[in-house]
């Protein structure tokens, strides 16, 4: 297997919003990303940008930018709530990471709960939260494993 783009992981993702600019914001602010790149075009809109959480690399865009594309995505906030995937990203301290996510305005729906699958896997601590326009995101911290 050929190694990746410098600075790009195997895999990254991309989210929708529909205000990509404020998004980026907020997910620094909430969750510790860092801004890597960012490319407006013609009245604001995000064309690209990306974001960074160690080596994790997240994609955020304008749903406006898909408009008038093949491309069928929405944030799921211009669809009544849906999803279609969450998100999961370790950090280092999952109780700090709740608390700064929840002054920020994330809609915590599961508060930080060690769940252990059994000495022949793992344990994890986890907290669920929902962003500001409705993606589903997990924070994990390994416990064991």
């Amino acid at each position: 297997m050929n190694p990746t783009p410098k600075g790009w992981p195997r895999l990254s993702s991309a989210l929708v919003y529909d205000d990509a600019a404020k998004a980026i914001d907020w997910l620094v602010n909430a969750f510790g990303f860092e801004g890597r790149l960012k490319v407006e075009g013609e009245g604001g809109v995000i064309e690209h940008s990306e974001l960074t959480y160690g080596e994790s690399l997240l994609m955020v865009g304008d749903a406006r930018r898909h408009a008038d594309k093949q491309r069928n995505m929405k944030s799921p906030r211009s669809l009544g709530g849906a999803n279609t995937q969450s998100l999961m990203l370790f950090v280092d301290d999952v109780d700090a990471h709740c608390d700064r996510a929840r002054k920020a305005g994330a809609r915590i729906t599961m508060e930080p709960t060690v769940s252990d699958y059994g000495e022949d896997y793992w344990a994890d601590q986890t907290y669920e939260c929902v962003d500001l326009e409705g993606h589903y995101w997990w924070f994990c911290k390994r416990l064991r494993g």
